[in-house]
Protein backbone atom coordinates (compact mmCIF):
# COMPACT_ATOMS: atom_id res chain seq x y z
CA UNK A 1 0.00 0.00 0.00
CA UNK A 2 2.75 2.45 0.85
CA UNK A 3 4.43 1.54 -2.85
CA UNK A 4 1.10 2.42 -4.24
CA UNK A 5 0.75 5.47 -2.95
CA UNK A 6 4.22 6.61 -3.34
CA UNK A 7 3.54 5.76 -7.30
CA UNK A 8 0.43 8.39 -7.01
CA UNK A 9 2.32 10.59 -5.46
CA UNK A 10 4.88 10.15 -8.10
CA UNK A 11 2.38 10.43 -10.68
CA UNK A 12 0.70 13.60 -9.62
CA UNK A 13 4.04 15.68 -9.25
CA UNK A 14 4.44 14.47 -12.95
CA UNK A 15 1.38 15.57 -13.99
CA UNK A 16 1.56 19.26 -12.40
CA UNK A 17 4.83 19.51 -13.50
CA UNK A 18 3.89 18.61 -17.54
CA UNK A 19 1.00 20.78 -17.28
CA UNK A 20 0.97 23.98 -19.39
CA UNK A 21 1.91 26.90 -16.74
CA UNK A 22 0.10 30.32 -16.32
CA UNK A 23 2.67 31.96 -17.67
CA UNK A 24 2.45 36.11 -18.13
CA UNK A 25 3.96 38.69 -20.49
CA UNK A 26 5.60 39.65 -17.04
CA UNK A 27 7.50 36.35 -16.75
CA UNK A 28 8.58 36.20 -20.04
CA UNK A 29 9.99 39.68 -19.84
CA UNK A 30 11.76 39.14 -17.03
CA UNK A 31 12.92 36.04 -18.47
CA UNK A 32 14.61 37.51 -21.74
CA UNK A 33 15.65 40.89 -19.57
CA UNK A 34 16.55 40.02 -16.33
CA UNK A 35 19.01 42.46 -15.47
CA UNK A 36 16.31 45.41 -16.46
CA UNK A 37 16.77 46.22 -13.20
CA UNK A 38 20.55 46.21 -12.90
CA UNK A 39 23.48 43.78 -13.20
CA UNK A 40 23.84 41.07 -10.34
CA UNK A 41 26.88 42.49 -7.72
CA UNK A 42 29.33 40.94 -5.54
CA UNK A 43 31.84 42.27 -3.68
CA UNK A 44 35.09 42.79 -4.92
CA UNK A 45 34.30 41.31 -7.86
CA UNK A 46 34.67 44.56 -10.55
CA UNK A 47 36.08 44.97 -14.02
CA UNK A 48 39.32 44.80 -14.36
CA UNK A 49 39.61 42.23 -11.39
CA UNK A 50 42.05 39.46 -12.26
CA UNK A 51 41.56 36.19 -9.99
CA UNK A 52 44.47 34.21 -9.46
CA UNK A 53 46.14 31.53 -7.37
CA UNK A 54 46.88 34.09 -4.30
CA UNK A 55 42.82 35.60 -4.26
CA UNK A 56 41.27 32.91 -5.91
CA UNK A 57 39.41 31.41 -2.24
CA UNK A 58 38.12 35.06 -1.71
CA UNK A 59 36.10 34.60 -5.03
CA UNK A 60 35.36 31.17 -4.83
CA UNK A 61 31.61 31.64 -4.70
CA UNK A 62 31.15 33.04 -8.13
CA UNK A 63 33.68 30.31 -9.90
CA UNK A 64 32.62 26.69 -10.52
CA UNK A 65 35.18 23.91 -8.49
CA UNK A 66 36.94 22.77 -11.77
CA UNK A 67 37.61 26.37 -12.54
CA UNK A 68 38.81 27.06 -9.25
CA UNK A 69 40.94 23.23 -8.97
CA UNK A 70 42.46 25.47 -12.29
CA UNK A 71 43.42 28.62 -10.76
CA UNK A 72 44.68 27.21 -7.84
CA UNK A 73 46.77 24.78 -9.81
CA UNK A 74 48.49 28.00 -11.48
CA UNK A 75 46.74 27.04 -15.32
CA UNK A 76 45.02 30.19 -15.80
CA UNK A 77 44.23 33.46 -14.13
CA UNK A 78 40.85 34.99 -15.04
CA UNK A 79 39.85 38.78 -16.07
CA UNK A 80 36.39 40.33 -15.04
CA UNK A 81 35.05 42.65 -17.41
CA UNK A 82 32.39 44.74 -17.87
CA UNK A 83 28.61 43.49 -17.21
CA UNK A 84 26.76 43.48 -21.26
CA UNK A 85 22.83 43.01 -21.60
CA UNK A 86 22.74 39.90 -24.08
CA UNK A 87 18.97 40.87 -25.64
CA UNK A 88 17.90 38.03 -27.87
CA UNK A 89 15.93 39.03 -31.07
CA UNK A 90 12.47 40.53 -31.00
CA UNK A 91 10.95 37.72 -33.09
CA UNK A 92 12.02 35.50 -30.65
CA UNK A 93 10.66 37.22 -27.61
CA UNK A 94 7.60 38.00 -29.46
CA UNK A 95 7.30 34.06 -30.48
CA UNK A 96 7.64 33.19 -26.77
CA UNK A 97 4.88 35.72 -25.49
CA UNK A 98 2.29 34.46 -28.65
CA UNK A 99 2.89 30.18 -28.10
CA UNK A 100 4.44 29.98 -23.91
CA UNK A 101 1.27 29.37 -22.47
CA UNK A 102 0.22 26.16 -24.94
CA UNK A 103 3.47 24.73 -24.44
CA UNK A 104 3.62 21.49 -21.51
CA UNK A 105 5.81 18.68 -21.29
CA UNK A 106 4.71 15.44 -22.42
CA UNK A 107 4.48 11.81 -20.13
CA UNK A 108 7.67 11.12 -21.12
CA UNK A 109 10.89 12.90 -21.41
CA UNK A 110 11.62 14.16 -25.09
CA UNK A 111 7.52 15.06 -25.50
CA UNK A 112 6.64 18.17 -25.80
CA UNK A 113 3.20 19.45 -26.65
CA UNK A 114 1.65 22.69 -27.79
CA UNK A 115 5.16 24.31 -28.90
CA UNK A 116 5.75 26.50 -32.17
CA UNK A 117 8.47 28.78 -31.61
CA UNK A 118 9.83 31.10 -29.15
CA UNK A 119 11.35 30.02 -25.30
CA UNK A 120 9.05 26.91 -24.29
CA UNK A 121 9.29 27.13 -20.61
CA UNK A 122 10.14 31.35 -19.54
CA UNK A 123 8.55 30.75 -16.09
CA UNK A 124 11.26 30.86 -13.18
CA UNK A 125 12.42 26.86 -12.60
CA UNK A 126 11.69 25.86 -9.27
CA UNK A 127 13.67 23.28 -6.91
CA UNK A 128 10.23 22.14 -6.22
CA UNK A 129 9.30 20.64 -10.04
CA UNK A 130 10.73 17.51 -10.43
CA UNK A 131 10.88 18.13 -13.84
CA UNK A 132 12.72 21.44 -14.15
CA UNK A 133 15.68 20.24 -15.69
CA UNK A 134 14.01 19.36 -18.60
CA UNK A 135 12.42 22.54 -19.02
CA UNK A 136 15.69 24.16 -18.97
CA UNK A 137 17.49 21.56 -21.69
CA UNK A 138 14.24 22.22 -23.99
CA UNK A 139 14.83 26.35 -23.49
CA UNK A 140 18.22 25.07 -24.66
CA UNK A 141 17.37 23.28 -27.49
CA UNK A 142 14.98 25.25 -28.78
CA UNK A 143 17.18 28.73 -28.11
CA UNK A 144 18.13 31.40 -30.41
CA UNK A 145 22.04 30.26 -30.71
CA UNK A 146 23.13 30.72 -34.38
CA UNK A 147 19.29 32.23 -34.96
CA UNK A 148 17.59 30.53 -37.75
CA UNK A 149 20.37 29.63 -39.61
CA UNK A 150 24.09 30.60 -39.66
CA UNK A 151 27.90 29.92 -41.15
CA UNK A 152 31.05 29.39 -39.29
CA UNK A 153 33.20 29.94 -42.51
CA UNK A 154 36.03 29.26 -41.52
CA UNK A 155 36.48 27.34 -38.17
CA UNK A 156 39.60 26.87 -37.20
CA UNK A 157 40.15 23.70 -34.36
CA UNK A 158 43.49 23.37 -33.00
CA UNK A 159 44.46 20.00 -31.03
CA UNK A 160 47.14 21.29 -28.42
CA UNK A 161 49.65 19.26 -25.86
CA UNK A 162 48.55 20.50 -22.41
CA UNK A 163 52.04 19.83 -20.94
CA UNK A 164 54.13 21.26 -23.43
CA UNK A 165 51.59 23.97 -25.42
CA UNK A 166 52.93 22.49 -28.46
CA UNK A 167 49.89 22.45 -31.95
CA UNK A 168 50.32 19.10 -32.79
CA UNK A 169 47.26 19.55 -35.31
CA UNK A 170 45.51 22.79 -37.15
CA UNK A 171 41.92 21.81 -39.15
CA UNK A 172 39.76 24.24 -40.87
CA UNK A 173 36.23 23.65 -41.05
CA UNK A 174 33.04 25.35 -42.24
CA UNK A 175 29.74 24.38 -39.98
CA UNK A 176 26.76 25.21 -41.09
CA UNK A 177 23.44 25.40 -38.99
CA UNK A 178 19.58 25.85 -40.78
CA UNK A 179 16.62 25.42 -38.66
CA UNK A 180 13.79 23.54 -40.63
CA UNK A 181 11.34 24.14 -38.01
CA UNK A 182 10.30 26.86 -35.01
CA UNK A 183 11.74 29.90 -37.08
CA UNK A 184 11.26 33.11 -35.93
CA UNK A 185 12.98 35.93 -38.03
CA UNK A 186 13.58 34.58 -41.83
CA UNK A 187 11.12 33.48 -44.38
CA UNK A 188 9.49 30.82 -44.14
CA UNK A 189 8.13 30.93 -40.89
CA UNK A 190 7.53 28.89 -38.86
CA UNK A 191 9.26 26.16 -41.17
CA UNK A 192 10.69 25.59 -43.93
CA UNK A 193 8.88 23.80 -46.58
CA UNK A 194 8.00 21.22 -47.66
CA UNK A 195 9.69 19.06 -44.83
CA UNK A 196 8.33 15.36 -45.57
CA UNK A 197 11.13 14.27 -43.17
CA UNK A 198 9.34 16.77 -40.58
CA UNK A 199 12.52 18.08 -39.31
CA UNK A 200 13.82 20.19 -36.56
CA UNK A 201 17.33 21.38 -37.14
CA UNK A 202 20.13 19.82 -39.54
CA UNK A 203 24.00 20.50 -39.04
CA UNK A 204 26.38 20.62 -41.94
CA UNK A 205 30.10 20.61 -41.93
CA UNK A 206 33.09 20.02 -44.10
CA UNK A 207 36.50 20.06 -43.90
CA UNK A 208 39.33 22.39 -45.89
CA UNK A 209 42.73 21.67 -44.41
CA UNK A 210 44.83 19.42 -44.24
CA UNK A 211 44.97 17.35 -47.57
CA UNK A 212 45.05 14.09 -45.35
CA UNK A 213 41.38 14.93 -44.19
CA UNK A 214 39.85 17.44 -47.15
CA UNK A 215 36.59 16.92 -47.95
CA UNK A 216 35.74 15.31 -44.80
CA UNK A 217 31.96 16.15 -43.74
CA UNK A 218 29.70 15.32 -41.32
CA UNK A 219 25.74 15.71 -41.69
CA UNK A 220 23.17 15.80 -38.58
CA UNK A 221 19.62 15.81 -39.41
CA UNK A 222 17.79 15.96 -35.81
CA UNK A 223 13.95 15.53 -35.50
CA UNK A 224 10.87 17.59 -34.35
CA UNK A 225 9.73 14.24 -32.48
CA UNK A 226 12.75 14.21 -29.92
CA UNK A 227 11.78 10.58 -29.38
CA UNK A 228 13.06 9.55 -33.19
CA UNK A 229 17.07 9.27 -33.04
CA UNK A 230 18.91 11.29 -34.77
CA UNK A 231 20.60 10.75 -38.59
CA UNK A 232 23.96 11.20 -39.18
CA UNK A 233 26.28 11.17 -42.20
CA UNK A 234 30.02 10.92 -42.44
CA UNK A 235 31.99 11.63 -46.07
CA UNK A 236 35.27 10.32 -45.57
CA UNK A 237 37.60 12.16 -48.33
CA UNK A 238 40.20 9.42 -48.68
CA UNK A 239 36.73 6.60 -49.24
CA UNK A 240 35.07 8.72 -51.58
CA UNK A 241 31.34 7.20 -49.82
CA UNK A 242 28.58 8.32 -47.79
CA UNK A 243 27.90 6.16 -44.52
CA UNK A 244 25.71 6.34 -41.93
CA UNK A 245 27.48 6.83 -38.33
CA UNK A 246 25.88 4.07 -35.84
CA UNK A 247 24.26 5.60 -32.59
CA UNK A 248 27.44 4.72 -30.77
CA UNK A 249 29.98 7.07 -32.45
CA UNK A 250 28.45 10.81 -31.67
CA UNK A 251 30.42 9.75 -28.41
CA UNK A 252 33.68 9.17 -30.36
CA UNK A 253 36.68 10.94 -30.50
CA UNK A 254 35.39 13.15 -33.29
CA UNK A 255 38.41 13.44 -35.76
CA UNK A 256 40.67 12.42 -33.56
CA UNK A 257 40.00 15.71 -30.92
CA UNK A 258 38.68 15.91 -27.47
CA UNK A 259 35.22 16.43 -28.58
CA UNK A 260 32.35 14.32 -29.39
CA UNK A 261 29.74 14.96 -31.73
CA UNK A 262 27.40 15.14 -29.00
CA UNK A 263 29.61 17.86 -27.17
CA UNK A 264 29.02 20.58 -29.79
CA UNK A 265 27.45 23.91 -28.84
CA UNK A 266 27.90 22.56 -25.36
CA UNK A 267 25.34 19.83 -25.52
CA UNK A 268 24.56 18.33 -29.52
CA UNK A 269 21.73 15.31 -28.48
CA UNK A 270 17.74 14.62 -27.57
CA UNK A 271 16.65 15.47 -24.57
CA UNK A 272 15.38 12.26 -23.93
CA UNK A 273 18.94 10.56 -24.46
CA UNK A 274 19.34 11.71 -20.66
CA UNK A 275 17.94 12.60 -17.00
CA UNK A 276 18.09 16.42 -16.24
CA UNK A 277 17.97 17.88 -12.92
CA UNK A 278 17.92 21.31 -12.11
CA UNK A 279 20.39 22.39 -9.38
CA UNK A 280 19.34 25.55 -8.39
CA UNK A 281 20.15 29.11 -9.36
CA UNK A 282 23.36 31.48 -8.44
CA UNK A 283 25.32 34.46 -9.61
CA UNK A 284 29.19 33.38 -11.51
CA UNK A 285 31.59 34.48 -13.79
CA UNK A 286 30.91 33.57 -17.64
CA UNK A 287 32.75 33.90 -20.55
CA UNK A 288 30.38 36.80 -21.66
CA UNK A 289 32.02 39.75 -23.45
CA UNK A 290 32.28 42.63 -25.95
CA UNK A 291 35.23 41.43 -28.34
CA UNK A 292 35.90 44.26 -29.37
CA UNK A 293 37.98 44.70 -26.11
CA UNK A 294 39.52 41.12 -26.02
CA UNK A 295 43.24 40.51 -27.81
CA UNK A 296 42.75 39.46 -30.88
CA UNK A 297 45.25 37.72 -33.51
CA UNK A 298 45.09 38.30 -37.54
CA UNK A 299 47.31 35.19 -38.08
CA UNK A 300 44.43 33.32 -40.42
CA UNK A 301 45.29 36.93 -42.69
CA UNK A 302 41.53 37.22 -43.47
CA UNK A 303 40.61 39.28 -46.22
CA UNK A 304 38.04 41.32 -44.60
CA UNK A 305 40.55 42.25 -41.54
CA UNK A 306 38.49 39.82 -38.77
CA UNK A 307 40.59 38.67 -36.48
CA UNK A 308 39.98 35.85 -34.11
CA UNK A 309 40.17 35.12 -29.80
CA UNK A 310 43.55 34.04 -28.60
CA UNK A 311 44.25 31.58 -25.92
CA UNK A 312 46.27 31.78 -22.51
CA UNK A 313 46.89 29.22 -19.61
CA UNK A 314 48.02 26.09 -19.39
CA UNK A 315 49.57 24.37 -22.81
CA UNK A 316 47.33 27.63 -24.32
CA UNK A 317 44.19 25.91 -23.91
CA UNK A 318 41.95 28.80 -22.54
CA UNK A 319 40.15 31.33 -24.69
CA UNK A 320 41.96 34.62 -23.53
CA UNK A 321 38.38 36.47 -22.60
CA UNK A 322 36.93 38.25 -20.00
CA UNK A 323 34.44 36.79 -17.87
CA UNK A 324 31.39 38.80 -16.55
CA UNK A 325 28.93 38.50 -13.83
CA UNK A 326 25.84 36.50 -14.96
CA UNK A 327 22.58 34.93 -13.63
CA UNK A 328 23.48 31.41 -14.10
CA UNK A 329 21.28 27.82 -13.47
CA UNK A 330 22.75 24.89 -13.10
CA UNK A 331 21.82 21.57 -14.60
CA UNK A 332 23.02 18.21 -14.75
CA UNK A 333 22.94 15.55 -17.00
CA UNK A 334 23.33 12.23 -17.11
CA UNK A 335 22.82 9.76 -19.56
CA UNK A 336 19.95 7.43 -20.04
CA UNK A 337 22.67 4.61 -21.75
CA UNK A 338 24.32 2.88 -19.05
CA UNK A 339 27.20 2.27 -21.89
CA UNK A 340 27.49 6.06 -22.33
CA UNK A 341 31.24 7.23 -22.12
CA UNK A 342 30.33 9.82 -19.47
CA UNK A 343 28.86 9.71 -15.97
CA UNK A 344 27.25 13.35 -15.89
CA UNK A 345 27.79 17.07 -17.10
CA UNK A 346 27.41 19.60 -15.08
CA UNK A 347 26.14 22.86 -17.58
CA UNK A 348 26.16 25.85 -16.67
CA UNK A 349 23.67 27.83 -18.14
CA UNK A 350 23.47 31.32 -18.99
CA UNK A 351 19.63 32.82 -17.55
CA UNK A 352 19.12 35.22 -20.15
CA UNK A 353 20.02 33.41 -23.83
CA UNK A 354 20.32 29.74 -22.46
CA UNK A 355 23.67 28.93 -23.82
CA UNK A 356 25.93 27.06 -22.18
CA UNK A 357 28.93 28.80 -21.75
CA UNK A 358 30.98 26.44 -18.81
CA UNK A 359 30.28 22.49 -18.87
CA UNK A 360 32.00 20.15 -16.62
CA UNK A 361 31.79 16.36 -17.89
CA UNK A 362 32.67 13.17 -15.33
CA UNK A 363 34.00 10.20 -16.22
CA UNK A 364 31.85 7.01 -15.03
CA UNK A 365 33.63 6.45 -11.75
CA UNK A 366 33.03 10.04 -11.15
CA UNK A 367 36.38 11.64 -11.79
CA UNK A 368 36.48 14.58 -13.37
CA UNK A 369 37.30 14.23 -16.94
CA UNK A 370 36.84 17.25 -19.14
CA UNK A 371 36.83 21.27 -18.86
CA UNK A 372 34.96 23.15 -21.63
CA UNK A 373 33.84 26.17 -22.12
CA UNK A 374 32.72 28.02 -24.71
CA UNK A 375 33.19 32.25 -24.86
CA UNK A 376 30.57 34.32 -26.26
CA UNK A 377 30.82 37.53 -27.97
CA UNK A 378 27.89 40.11 -27.62
CA UNK A 379 26.80 40.61 -31.24
CA UNK A 380 27.31 43.88 -31.65
CA UNK A 381 31.21 43.85 -30.96
CA UNK A 382 31.59 41.35 -33.47
CA UNK A 383 31.18 41.22 -37.28
CA UNK A 384 29.31 43.76 -38.81
CA UNK A 385 26.88 41.17 -40.04
CA UNK A 386 25.59 40.13 -36.53
CA UNK A 387 25.07 43.04 -35.14
CA UNK A 388 21.59 43.71 -34.30
CA UNK A 389 21.06 40.01 -34.65
CA UNK A 390 20.15 39.18 -31.24
CA UNK A 391 22.52 35.99 -30.98
CA UNK A 392 24.96 35.77 -28.40
CA UNK A 393 28.08 34.53 -30.70
CA UNK A 394 30.13 31.56 -30.38
CA UNK A 395 33.18 33.03 -30.52
CA UNK A 396 35.70 30.48 -29.19
CA UNK A 397 36.23 27.60 -27.30
CA UNK A 398 38.64 25.10 -25.54
CA UNK A 399 37.93 21.82 -24.42
CA UNK A 400 40.34 20.35 -21.72
CA UNK A 401 40.79 16.37 -20.86
CA UNK A 402 42.37 17.03 -17.26
CA UNK A 403 43.30 13.28 -17.07
CA UNK A 404 44.78 12.79 -20.47
CA UNK A 405 46.28 16.39 -20.17
CA UNK A 406 45.20 17.23 -23.77
CA UNK A 407 43.23 20.24 -25.39
CA UNK A 408 41.40 21.45 -28.28
CA UNK A 409 40.85 24.87 -29.23
CA UNK A 410 38.06 26.42 -31.43
CA UNK A 411 38.23 29.93 -33.23
CA UNK A 412 35.10 31.03 -35.00
CA UNK A 413 34.36 33.52 -37.88
CA UNK A 414 30.44 32.78 -37.10
CA UNK A 415 28.09 35.00 -39.00
CA UNK A 416 24.39 34.58 -38.46
CA UNK A 417 23.10 35.35 -41.83
CA UNK A 418 20.42 32.59 -43.37
CA UNK A 419 21.56 33.68 -47.01
CA UNK A 420 25.11 32.20 -45.96
CA UNK A 421 23.48 28.70 -46.14
CA UNK A 422 21.67 26.41 -48.66
CA UNK A 423 18.82 24.14 -47.98
CA UNK A 424 20.67 21.44 -50.67
CA UNK A 425 23.85 21.70 -48.21
CA UNK A 426 21.64 19.48 -45.83
CA UNK A 427 21.56 16.29 -47.74
CA UNK A 428 23.03 12.92 -48.59
CA UNK A 429 23.19 13.88 -52.19
CA UNK A 430 24.93 16.97 -51.58
CA UNK A 431 28.02 15.19 -49.83
CA UNK A 432 28.64 13.27 -53.03
CA UNK A 433 28.56 16.05 -55.01
CA UNK A 434 31.01 17.71 -53.08
CA UNK A 435 33.47 15.64 -52.25
CA UNK A 436 34.26 14.30 -55.84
Amino acid sequence: MKNFTKSLLSAALLSVAASASAVTDADIDNSFKPYSKGFPTVNGVVAGLVINKDNVDQYASVLDDGLIKHIKDGWVDITVGEPMDFILNQGYIDATKSGAKRVKLGAKVGELEGYVAGRPFPIEPSLDDPRAGEKMAWNFQYGYNWGDGAAISPFYWKYRNMNTGQIERTIKFNFYFLNFAHRVNHEPMPEVTPNPSKLFRGIYLNVEEPFDVKNTQLLIHRYQDDLKRDNAWLYLGFQRRVRRLATGQVTDSFLGSDLMIEDFEGYNGRISDMNWTYKGSKTMLLPMYDAAKQKRTAEFNESDGYTYTTYHGKGGCFPNVSYSLRKVYIVESDPVDPNHPIGKRVHYMDAQTFTLPRTVTFDRQGKYWKSWMIGQAHPDSHLPANKGTGVSIDDAFGMMDVQSMHCTTGQFKGIVDPKQVKEKQFSVQYMRSFGK
